[in-house]
């Protein structure tokens, strides 16, 4: 199945970072200030600042050697958050380690660099570095959406689905929390339930392809195979490669006599990700059923 449990990654609050690296007045003042500020205001990151600029901006403010400690831990946050967005984790973890050596009483460099370790694929690390972030900050919703998502990839159900309960408990708004569950729960058989937990997600995020793909899976292991070639096609057309998708419809297709469809959309699926037959089968739904 695509990647879909880490949750969001965490980023440091803007105006926290600015009151922080700013440090004094003399560095307010200074000749450099317009450019100083500039930096901090890239380094804080909006859904209009590219990665690449977020990351210079960070670059810029880590190596100026102006503002506190805690400043440039957050700095170094914020910049392997950016990495992180990119895909490059190799650089993205460094950055955590460094963010959690300056300002060890903070947890989400250690739930960020748990995310980090869980899209790379280092399950156990993750697990470590989430565990942590959770000791330290017992309230923190999105360290459970991640270390969910590491019980997930493990095949450990009952513990994500544990973890998704109190990120929801914890974040009731938390749309990666939901999103989880309601897959976690079609892994497991509680159908119902998860139905009621995709149907609220999708009421605010009507196009998340994750969700209408776990509607999928539960449709499918209801037998309701039309439901789930609608809920499938949905999530294909906003993630044509997602695998598990396509699988599934290749199953419900497959179900519904199209056997010419339904061979075409499994083999596309096995072609984009091994071992996805393993997977449906633990997901409770074979081929051959």
């Amino acid at each position: 199945m695509k990647f879909r449990a880490s949750g969001p990654v965490v980023h440091g609050a803007t105006p926290i970072l600015a009151l922080l690296l700013l440090g004094s007045l003399a560095a307010a003042q200074s000749p450099g200030k317009s450019d100083y500020l500039g930096n901090i205001e890239l380094c804080n990151g909006s859904d209009r600042i590219s990665l690449a600029a977020r990351i210079s901006g960070c670059t810029a403010l880590i190596d100026s050697g102006q503002g506190t400690t805690t400043a440039l831990a957050v700095a170094y946050n914020n910049r392997g958050n950016a990495h992180t967005a990119k895909g490059d984790f190799d650089r993205a973890i460094p950055d955590f380690d460094q963010s959690i050596r300056l300002d060890p009483t903070n947890a989400k460099p250690l739930n960020n660099r748990g995310a980090a370790y869980l899209r790379k694929g280092e399950y156990d690390i993750a697990l470590k570095s989430l565990d942590e972030a959770i000791k330290l900050n017992p309230n923190y919703g999105r360290a459970f959406v991640n270390r969910a998502g590491v019980y997930l990839k493990k095949n450990e159900y009952d513990r994500a689905a544990r973890d998704y309960d109190e990120a929801i408990r914890l974040e009731p708004n938390l749309e990666a929390a939901w999103s989880g569950r309601c897959w976690t729960r079609a892994i497991l058989g509680a159908l119902q339930a998860a139905l009621e937990d995709c149907s609220k997600v999708l009421q605010s995020w009507p196009n998340d392809a994750a969700t209408h793909d776990s509607r999928g899976l539960i449709h499918l292991k209801m037998g309701q195979a039309d439901a789930a070639i609608d809920d499938f096609s949905s999530a294909l057309r906003v993630d044509p490669k997602l695998a598990s998708a396509l699988y599934g419809r290749g199953l419900a297709r497959l179900k519904n006599g199209d056997k010419a469809g339904g061979d075409a959309d499994i083999s596309a699926a096995r072609t984009i990700q091994a071992g996805i037959d393993d997977d449906f089968t633990r997901y409770g739904v074979r081929t051959s059923d």
